[in-house]
């Protein structure tokens, strides 16, 4: 006599969000954004995960820069004692954030976060996201020794590319 046993294994992205997180459905996959650094800087590739987590309680973004010379991870959640979305961001080059999320439509939304132990004197970022079918758009301001960077925009488009870690 033959047993088999058959596992099933949902994957958290067939799982649906809580309604708190819904906003975030359409960004879900892989992203990628080219852009040019300056003052001679290299080109600067920034590839993107963004997943459900947690049985669709959080969402997770990792990311990596030029094949893991930076990266970081974002876990985003709804805080129910704060009413609102908030998340903590964890760097490679160790310092963290952590911030509130304003959502200001169906496509858009507004990130504060209050940075720990930048070496580079940035103590908060300010981002406005925005998602049309085939991009994401994000715009970032840093506090940065006491002002505010003029903002910067980078355009992340659908990738295959997978987020590496050294």
């Amino acid at each position: 006599m033959a047993f088999f046993s058959t596992s099933l294994k949902v994957s958290a992205d067939s799982l649906p969000f809580i309604d708190e997180l819904n906003i975030f459905e359409p960004y879900l996959g892989n992203w990628e954004a080219v852009f040019e650094e300056k003052d001679g800087k290299p080109t600067v590739v920034d590839v993107s995960r963004w997943e459900k987590a947690l049985n669709g309680t959080t969402l997770r973004t990792l990311h990596s820069i030029n094949n893991g010379m930076y990266g970081g991870e974002s876990l985003i959640f709804f805080d129910k004692s704060k009413q609102q979305l908030v998340f903590y961001y964890f760097t490679t080059a160790g310092f963290y954030t952590q911030g509130t999320i304003e959502v200001l439509s169906d496509n858009s939304f507004v990130a504060y976060e209050e940075v720990t132990g930048n070496k580079d004197g940035i103590t908060k970022v300010k981002s406005t996201s925005t998602m049309s079918p085939d991009r994401l758009t994000v715009s970032t301001s840093y506090l940065k020794n006491g002002q505010w960077t003029e903002p910067e925009r980078r355009t992340y488009r659908r990738s295959e590319k997978q987020v590496k870690f050294k």
